[in-house]
Formats: structure tokens, sequence, C-alpha cells
């Protein structure tokens, strides 16, 4: 990987786009993840204005010290970065207070409801400034296994990782100098308030589900050991049941009775 080259180019894409819309920047959320940490990084060196936001809510402190460290370091180093917390917890817990209690105990569901909430903050703080709403997504989540929440971090205007590996992540954050505590912890899409990580939501591990997806995409028949098997199971089950989240929502096509 010529990390030089992909830094520069995602770099140009960004001030391309913006300035071809025209808007003014971009904004997005730094959860204290490498993902957001990556992207942060490469809209600062656009020199286009760049808002960073902490959104917590319930959020681990390890996360949080992570997301503020990198977001301090940037503003610190780019005149175009700003930042802005906005504590969600008490906007959260109200919402799910008026909803019916099986969907109060349904986890999965509110843990959803966490990343929609932190959406409509980006893009009502977005609109007011001319802010591109930019999406954190590595090509493994976005593309292969569908790892994120539909209308939450999955509601973006651009992504310009969407087409990077979690390991190529990971050469790009360090060579842009991402904070090493960012580049130890463990993936977490910080949804749940606890100390869970995407591996054990997952089952398996980045590497392995690089390897499961570049297996489809060669449409390999060579044999396989057990865990492999595990793997490829795992990656063809998640791929299947989040297709509605690659896909365009469907649409009733009534041409017909014209």
């Amino acid at each position: 990987m010529n990390k030089r080259a992909f830094a520069n180019h995602i770099t140009k894409w960004l001030t391309d786009y913006v300035d071809a819309i025209p808007m003014d920047g971009f904004i997005l959320g730094v959860s204290g993840g490498v993902d957001s940490a990556l992207v942060a990084s490469l809209c600062a060196r656009t020199s286009k204005k760049t808002l960073l936001l902490s959104m917590p809510i319930h959020q681990s402190p390890s996360e949080l010290l992570r997301a503020e460290k990198q977001i301090t370091l940037l503003e610190a180093s780019f005149k175009n970065v700003e930042s802005l917390k906005i504590d969600l917890t008490s906007t959260f817990q109200e919402l799910v207070r008026q909803f019916p209690i099986d969907v109060q105990n349904d986890t999965l569901s509110t843990a959803n409801v966490r990343a929609r909430l932190r959406m409509t903050s980006l893009y009502g703080i977005g609109q007011t400034n001319k802010l591109l709403v930019t999406g954190t997504g590595n090509k493994i989540e976005d593309r292969g296994i569908g790892f994120f929440t539909k209308y939450g971090d999955g509601g973006v205007d651009i992504n310009p990782i969407g087409d990077l590996l979690k390991s190529e992540v990971y050469a790009l954050a360090e060579y842009l100098g991402v904070i090493d505590e960012i580049l130890v912890a463990k993936p977490t899409d910080g949804l749940w308030g606890d100390n869970r990580n995407d591996e054990d939501q997952i089952g398996a591990t980045y590497d392995e589900l690089e390897w499961a997806m570049a297996y489809e995409e060669g449409n390999k028949q060579e044999k396989l050991s057990p865990r492999e098997e595990e793997v490829l199971t795992i990656y063809r089950k998640m791929n299947r049941i989040n297709q509605h989240k690659f896909n365009s929502i469907p649409v009733c096509d009534l041409s017909e009775l014209r």
C-alpha cells in the first residue's frame, strides 16, 4: 500500500467533491475508534472547514478520552478544524422512556437509537453550517457484512474510506499520525455502554473477514480449515441478512397501471 498516494488521493477527492456542490466543508462524529479518527485526519488535510463532534451516550470513559485526545491533536495541528461536544445521554434516556416497554427492553433496538440520534445531530448542525455529513465506515462494514446502523452511522452524504479494508485503515491512520491509544484499542461500535467490541459481536476478527471477502470475490473452491469454514459462514450470513442495507429502497413500480 502506497500510504502517501492513498492519503493524497482521498484528500483530493474530498476537496473536489465539496468544491463542486458547493459546501463549506465536513462534519463527522469522532468516537474514539480508528475509522472516525482516520476520516477526521483526512478531512483536516483538505483545508476546508472540518467540524468534529463528540456525542457521548452512556459512553465508555476510555472511548471518550481517546476521542477527545484525537480531536485536541487535530485542532492544534489544523486551523480549519473545530470541535463540539454534545452529551446526548439525557436526550436518549427521555426518548427511550416514551417507547413501549417491549422496545425499552430490546437492547439492539435502543442501541440503534443511539446511532440515529447522532446522525440527527450531525445533520442538524451540518445543515446550519453548510457541512457535509461524512461517513466513517470501512469496506468490510459497509460492503461486506453490513455492520452499521441503517439511517444511523450509515446515514451520511459521502464516505471517503468505504473502499478501504480495515487493515488499510490502520496503515493509513498510523501514517497520518492518529494517536497510539486509538491504534491499539480493539474496534467497537460504542453502542452498548459496556466493554464489548466488534469481534465479540461478529464472532470473527477483521483480518478473518477480509480473508472471507477475498475468498467470496475470488470464487475460490479450495479446501478450508474448520475455522475458515466458520468465518465464511459468519460472513455469508451477515452479508445475506443485511442486503437491505446495501440495496436501494424498494419502490413499487406502477408504470403498467398508467
